[in-house]
């Protein structure tokens, strides 16, 4: 009776937040005002190359003008309302289901160990497949070309370290959490107390970029007010964790996963399909496209006239306009490769499944959804580039987060289309899917920490019953959520590619030298554990803070000055600016003015570490540390216990069975 008057006073709060969608205001802008002016028309000019023939002037003469940009995507309110509404319908009778069988800890934290390797498979694909990826990695390649392809393919070959090395022994070492493998031959206190710290960090960096997201999502497509989206989102998010636990978020996932992969599919075929099936030809465009090419020069490298015989068409395709120094894309591959492997609740999946072997079955399905689906990313990304081009996009959302939406709107129909209308509606629900998913993990694994490990095992000791333990995961679980909501709320204007971003070089420093040290090296101990997490990190958030990934007013300055300098210059020689090129000059000057003498949120005029992502430097000091607090504080007790644990992960021998499969 409780669950049920609790289910409905959430189910009340949410229709309450989404009531606002009835009375829209305007939201801020995602871009400054200069950003949401139409994209000009672009005559061919000198960036057409000699070197590419006549064929290709023709090309570029023929070339078509930017599009009006809109002030923003529209939806139709009412389908995409509803298709909202059946989602969230659907997956509140998931957690009215979950809740019924969710009776002890093990149901909480791991849904019994009942999941099989197909279920679990598709769970933790819909578990790391986020909003980010899904409109943020697109984004990035439709304004950055192949800099944004290695965003998205990195993930990929993350999951071939999990499936080689950690997916089995985990499952066999451990029980519900990070701090029980890394626990199992060390003091457990300390180590517990210090895993939970790591978890709860990387887990609420993660999970504020996915609120923040669902507030400017809901906001820009709805005029809902972006503090009633976050509400909203987060009250659905504590109903499916604090109710439904490991169960109701799995089922969750794997709808989530399900929608979005069809999605994801129907929009690639779209994309390929208008290019004729020929992917030749299709890269062929984007190369030879007039406006891409003034994106690349104008917008990218800031080159207020073209250099002679240079091909920015074929810049797009080549790296370095993003990751314009080549260790930053060494440290990206870093984070990507070994941060999923210490992915708190990517972690916790392991636990969901009865034996090793449906553990690297999950895994190697997981690994050919992601990869299916960061591949199709892909061509959604070029395709947005090649047909609603990188200036309308950029005029829309300067970080590109709209291009799959104004994608799928412009495929489908076009504005004010049905088809366009409805497959738009599809698209925004189905992101809307994946926020509430990927964050319910996030909240499961930080609330188990906190319960788990501190609460059931450093405060009491490990002397709980099995309903306490349950009763005290719900109500972490709450203020874990409640958390969150405030976040996202205060949130709201920070860079959330930066909090991603931290959260897989804290895993990749920390977690992950930890989890395999504790797994495979005999002498590792409590000393090198703490080290290990402490000092990976510590040194991750620090370089975080001081890297080009955060927003530094001056840096913007300095750039439209060397614009404004060029263009000014220019005139003075008595030259007729054309239009783009004053819009140009008029927009430099206005960032200059906003931007100039401004300091970063720690009070740096520009960055001190040069690279976006910390992972080449704090990776190596996490493991560096790890090594040197194992030889310096030397602990017998767990060199004489690696022989269970090699034995454990070899065999599963002693781990709890699964009580529903």
């Amino acid at each position: 009776m409780f669950t049920k008057t609790l289910l409905a006073i959430m189910l009340t709060l949410l229709l309450t937040s989404v009531g606002f969608a009835a009375e829209p205001t305007k939201p801020a802008p995602l871009a400054a005002p200069a950003a949401t002016a139409p994209a000009p028309a672009v005559a061919p000019t000198q960036a057409a190359m000699p070197s590419q023939g006549a064929a290709t002037d023709a090309v570029k003469q023929a070339a078509p003008a930017a599009p009006a940009a809109p002030a923003k995507v529209k939806p139709n309110r009412g389908i995409t309302i509803s298709m909202f509404m059946v989602i969230i319908a659907v997956t509140l009778g998931v957690v009215i289901w979950a809740a019924k069988r969710t009776t002890s800890a093990a149901d909480f934290y791991a849904a019994g160990g009942g999941i099989t390797g197909l279920q679990n498979g598709w769970a933790i694909a819909g578990d790391y497949m986020s909003a980010a990826s899904f409109l943020g990695m697109s984004g990035l390649i439709s304004l950055y070309g192949i800099d944004g392809f290695m965003y998205a393919v990195g993930p990929m070959f993350s999951f071939i370290a999990i499936l080689l090395v950690v997916a089995e022994p985990c499952r066999n070492a451990g029980k519900y959490t990070l701090g029980d493998i890394l626990s199992f031959r060390a003091s457990p206190k300390p180590v517990r107390a210090v895993a939970a710290l790591s978890t709860v960090t990387v887990s609420l960096f993660y999970l504020i970029a996915q609120m923040v997201g669902a507030g400017k999502l809901m906001q820009v497509l709805l005029d809902i007010p972006y503090r009633f989206s976050v509400i909203g989102v987060g009250v659905l998010m504590v109903g499916y964790v604090v109710f439904g636990g490991m169960k109701a978020t799995t089922w969750v996932q794997i709808i989530k996963a399900g929608l979005l992969m069809t999605g994801t599919v129907l929009l690639a075929f779209l994309v390929m399909a208008k290019a004729g099936m020929n992917p030749i030809g299709f890269f062929t465009d984007i190369v030879n496209n007039q406006l891409i090419q003034d994106h690349v020069r104008l917008n990218v490298l800031k080159e207020a006239v073209a250099k002679p015989g240079f091909d920015y068409g074929q810049r797009f395709m080549e790296p370095g306009l993003f990751l314009k120094n080549p260790l930053d894309q060494i440290s990206l591959g870093i984070a990507w490769a070994l941060g999923a492997a210490g992915l708190p609740h990517i972690l916790m999946r392991f636990f969901t499944v009865p034996n090793a072997k449906e553990a690297r079955k999950s895994i190697v399905i997981a690994l050919f959804i992601n990869s299916s689906f960061f591949f199709l990313i892909n061509l959604i990304g070029f395709g947005a580039a090649l047909y609603l081009t990188p200036q309308l996009i950029s005029s829309v959302d300067k970080g590109g987060n709209m291009a799959t939406l104004l994608l799928a709107q412009k495929l489908g129909g076009g504005a004010g289309s049905i088809g366009g209308d409805v497959f738009l509606a599809f698209i925004c629900a189905v992101a809307f899917a994946t926020i509430l998913a990927v964050v319910s993990g996030l909240v499961l694994a930080a609330s188990a920490a906190i319960a788990h490990d501190v609460y059931v095992n450093i405060i009491k000791n490990g002397k709980a019953d099995q309903q306490e333990q349950v009763r005290v995961a719900r109500i972490t679980s709450l203020f874990v959520g409640i958390a969150a909501i405030v976040m996202g709320l205060a949130a709201e204007k920070e860079n959330v590619v930066a909090l991603v971003a931290l959260a897989f070089a804290v895993a990749a420093s920390g977690n992950f030298p930890a989890v395999m040290l504790s797994l495979f090296w005999r002498r590792f101990n409590t000393a090198g554990v703490v080290s290990a997490l402490v000092v990976g990190t510590l040194s991750a958030l620090s370089l975080v803070v001081i890297s080009p990934v955060m927003t530094y007013p001056q840096k913007i300055a300095d750039d439209a000055k060397k614009i404004v300098t060029t263009l000014e210059k220019k005139q003075a020689e008595g030259a007729v600016l054309a239009e783009k090129d004053l819009k140009a000059l008029e927009k430099a000057r206005a960032d200059f003015q906003k931007n100039d003498g401004g300091t970063s949120m720690v009070g740096l005029k520009a960055p001190i570490f040069p690279l976006k992502n910390p992972g080449i430097v704090s990776a190596p000091l996490g493991l560096l540390a790890a090594i040197a607090g194992t030889l310096i504080f030397r602990n017998r007790r767990s060199e004489e216990m690696f022989d269970e644990v090699e034995v454990r992960q070899i065999t599963g021998l002693g781990i709890a069975k699964a009580s529903d499969h």
